[in-house]
């Protein structure tokens, strides 16, 4: 049996200072530029590993709205959803029809449905997507415009209670500010990685360099005391 791995009180305050400090060296916006790793769960179809261009060029956009909802209504883990998200977001800066049509289903499944934390991180994150990407470009409309997903998300947050993944979409979204908020989101995400293998591999490929690498494993070169406690 391999001994348990816990995660002392310095571990946990020297990864969120590599965080901070890794995280603000970043380029671009943060929720599109780097895809989400989900091993082999299913997501919109995309080719390769270009984040600025439209995916799988043979993708009919038609579908997109239709295939997104399916997704999400399958009760992915919240990895895939920001990944869904994500792809859908750099889908429909071509499909303006799109976009504002995705963007107000997601809006209706979130203030109709019952159960409705994942419902509203839907929203919240492809608003938070949207105004990263269409509200960079003055030639194009946002029909997220004014609305604020971080606070959606905040509301999904307390409806769903613990979720490190969750924690880690919240994080990425403070990346520049507040910073109190950032780092009490990246601080709660990176406890809960060490039960969750993928989220330690975004971690990792995200903000700390090398995506084989582990959060202990790259602790344990980078400071005296970065290996697990005995």
């Amino acid at each position: 049996m391999k001994p348990q791995i816990r995660f002392p009180l310095r571990f946990s305050a020297c990864i969120l200072l590599l965080f901070v400090l890794i995280t603000s060296a970043l380029a671009g916006p943060p929720l599109i530029c780097h895809r989400i790793e989900i091993g082999t769960a299913k997501s919109l179809p995309w080719a390769g590993d270009s984040w600025n261009l439209s995916g799988n060029e043979s993708y009919d956009t038609r579908n997109l709205v239709r295939d997104t909802l399916a997704i999400l209504d399958s009760n992915p883990p919240v990895l895939v959803r920001m990944e869904t998200l994500r792809r859908a977001t750099l889908y429909v800066r071509k499909d303006p029809q799109a976009a504002k049509e995705l963007l107000t289903r997601l809006h209706t499944r979130a203030t109709t449905q019952s159960t409705g934390a994942l419902a509203r991180f839907d929203f919240g994150y492809l608003a938070a997507t949207y105004n990263e990407w269409l509200g960079l470009d003055k030639n194009l409309k946002n029909p997220a415009a004014g609305i604020d997903g971080y606070s959606v998300i905040k509301e999904a947050l307390t409806l769903r209670g613990n979720d490190p993944e969750m924690e880690f979409a919240a994080a990425l979204i403070t990346l520049r500010g507040p910073e109190k908020d950032h780092q009490e989101h990246a601080q709660k995400a990176i406890a809960g990685a060490k039960g969750d293998a993928l989220l330690a591999q975004n971690l990792a490929s995200r903000f700390l360099g090398n995506e084989k690498q582990t959060v202990a494993e790259m602790l344990s070169r980078n400071t005296p005391w970065g290996g697990p406690e005995k």
